[in-house]
Order: structure tokens, then sequence, then C-alpha cells
């Protein structure tokens, strides 16, 4: 049993203890509040002068999927010779042993959804974790997670380069509609088979995969930069009823409203790159303020290891200086992200019966001097400054 006390303590559901506790057993918050009694034998943890926030959230990165300071050899994240490949598994290229998850860990990231890049139209499933251990299996929280599909410029230029589709815009949205199509089609015969053997489908380790979309199990997790690319993947989204989040949504600033009306999640950055591309041309941290003020839920990406993941609170403080709400910002890399991962009831904030993923800070973690100075997942110290 662990006593934090004496912290300032940021708990992402509306309210902010100036001088509270929090009391952690078996892997969980117990309780949260000004006056919190704990056992004689309990370890404590002072927090006076220091910051206490949930562990934060990162809803979209590849962490684990790219080696860090290797090339070839620790590069897992694309398999980039089909353009359809939903078969594939995030879980099965994570090296958990990478440094980067060290880095997250420290950095005061204690969840991460991480899975394969967009170099193909369909590209696999993502998965949740927590960012402490050295076995993925027994770091999930949520397998499989959303099923990643690219439109714009990555898959074109991918399959350009082979001289196979995709080569167009028009060829990704097309590719991806067939498949939704099989998948519908593989769904309603395997129904049948269930009351008729002979009835059903040759085993498909494709379409097995895409159910989960159809059933609406997973959503699609959509790469998309440009509006006019976040419009096709909604679209698409309607067309066969299937959930969706919009990952980057880099332009998303210019159409708020029309997004507003949607309805749909946000994941959006990376935004501390360069352009490197056409379709990043009008990527700016003014976003995330664009699209709070319109009333969307969305969270804030490093896309690592595009930007390094420990730097996510440095994403979302950039984001507040031009604009955001310091709150909004919080919630962006803590409870938002939870939610749009499906997972608030487990993470995102400090609360009764939450997982006690909890970090200590000595300053405002907006400040860039600021430190972590402890972190728990599920409830164990993973580290001390």
């Amino acid at each position: 049993m662990i006593l934090i006390k004496n912290g300032k303590i940021y708990t992402m559901a509306e309210k902010i203890y100036e001088s509270g506790s929090i009391l952690v057993d078996n892997g969980k918050i117990v309780a949260v509040g000004e006056n919190v009694e704990a056992p004689a034998d309990a370890e404590v943890i002072d927090a006076e002068g220091k910051l206490v926030m949930p562990g934060m959230i990162e809803a979209h990165c590849h962490l684990g999927m790219w080696e860090d300071a290797i090339g070839f050899e620790g590069a897992d994240g694309n398999e980039a010779v089909d353009p359809v490949t939903p078969q594939l598994r995030a879980i099965d290229s994570i090296n958990p042993m990478d440094r980067t998850f060290e880095e997250a860990r420290e950095g005061g990231i204690t969840t991460v959804c991480t899975g394969p890049g967009s170099a193909n139209v369909i590209g696999g499933t993502f998965v949740t974790i927590k960012t402490y251990g050295n076995r993925v299996d027994d770091m999930i929280l949520k397998e499989p997670a959303a099923m990643k599909v690219a439109f714009g410029e990555n898959p074109k230029r991918t399959y350009a380069e082979k001289k196979i589709s995709p080569t167009t815009r028009m060829a990704t949205a097309a590719i991806l509609r067939e498949q939704l199509f099989k998948a519908k089609a593989y769904n309603e015969k395997l129904q049948k088979g269930s009351q008729d053997p002979d009835k059903k489908p040759e085993f498909d380790m494709k379409m097995e995969a895409m159910i989960k979309v159809i059933n609406k199990e997973i959503p699609l997790k959509a790469h998309a930069h440009r509006a006019d690319d976040i419009f096709t993947a909604l679209r698409i989204a309607k067309e066969f009823d299937v959930d969706i989040t919009i990952d980057h949504c880099t332009e998303g600033h210019l159409i708020a409203d029309e997004l507003a009306k949607e309805g749909k999640y946000i994941i959006n950055g990376p935004h501390l790159t360069e352009r490197t591309k056409f379709e990043l041309k009008n990527k700016t941290f003014k976003t995330p303020a664009v699209l709070s003020k319109a009333g969307i839920k969305f969270s804030i990406t490093t896309d690592h290891p595009v930007v390094p993941i420990q730097y996510l609170p440095v994403c979302a403080g950039l984001a507040a200086r031009d604009g955001l709400d310091e709150m909004e910002a919080l919630k962006a890399i803590t409870i938002n992200a939870a939610e749009i991962l499906g997972l608030e009831d487990r993470i995102g904030s400090l609360e009764k019966g939450k997982d006690a993923d909890i970090v200590i800070m000595d300053g405002h973690p907006f400040e860039l001097t600021s430190r972590t100075y402890a972190v728990l997942i599920d409830g164990k110290v993973i580290f001390r400054r």
C-alpha cells in the first residue's frame, strides 16, 4: 500500500486538490482527497511542493515498432509489399526492451496506443499497452485497439515506386472500399454458416481481422493530414457504418466546423516537426485551439518516433502557448486520450477504482525545466529520481 501525500493533485476529473493525498493498493487507486487515512505500514511518498497527475497517454504512436538508433534491423512497422495487410498485429513487432520505453515512462507517459505505419492502405491492428514490462503480452490493455488505414501521400508514394496500385487517392479509397465490401460479405456468410455449416466460408485471415471493424468492435484508425483526405475517410466510414478516428488531422483547423458536425474523435499532431511533405504545408500548433473552440474531443500525439515520445507534454504545452486552454491541453494527453481509446474507466484521471498510473513532477508539465520525480504504473513505483 502506498500513500502519496501533500501534493497539488490534478485529478483530471474536474477537481484540483491544492494539498491532497492518494492511497494506492493492489494496483488501484483506493482514495483521493484532502484527508486520506492510510495504515501505519503504508509506504509514504511526500509530494510537498510537487504536482501530481494521471499518467500521460499517447493515443497514436509507433513505440517499439521502430527501434531506437538502428535501421532495417529494428524497422518493423511497415510490411510495404502489399497495400492490404489487416491480418498484421502490432504485438508481433513490439520490442518492449527498446530504450524508448524507458524514456517514455521516465517522461511520465504510462499508456500508449501503438501500431503499424502508414505505407499501406490497410496496415494492421494497433494495441494499447502500458509502458512498463519486458513481455508485451503482460502489458496489454486492449488488443486489438484499432485497424490502421492510411490516406494521402504515404500509400501513393510507397506503391508508385513499385508501379502497382494505389498510385492515386482514388485507388486508395477504392481499395479500402473493396476490402470493407468483402468483409461485410464474409461476415454475412459466417453468420449463415453458424446455422448451416455448408454455408460457412473458407477461412480468410484478412477478413477475420476486418470483421472486427464491420462489427464495430474496433474503429478504423485513419491516417489523414489534408482536408480532402479527412473527408474521404469520413465518407467511407459513413458508407459502411463503421467507427473511425481521424489521426493527424493536420488541416483540421481549416475544417473545424465540418468536423464538429461529424462528432468523431481526433488525434492531432505531430506538430513539433518540419513540413516534410506537401500535405503538411498548413501544419500549425494553433490547430488544437481551433478544434477545442469548435467543441471537438481530441488528443495530442507525438507520432513517435517522429517526435520522441517523452516530449508529449512539451507538444501539449506548445499548443497551450498558441491558444489552447491549459486544462484542455492537459486533458488532451490524459482523460481525452483515454476516452478516445475507450479506456476512460481505467486510465486518464485520478479517481477511486482506476489503475494507479500516477506521475509526480517537480513543476508543471508544460514548463521545460520540470522533471518527473516519480512514476507509478499499476501501483508500482517504476521510476524515482
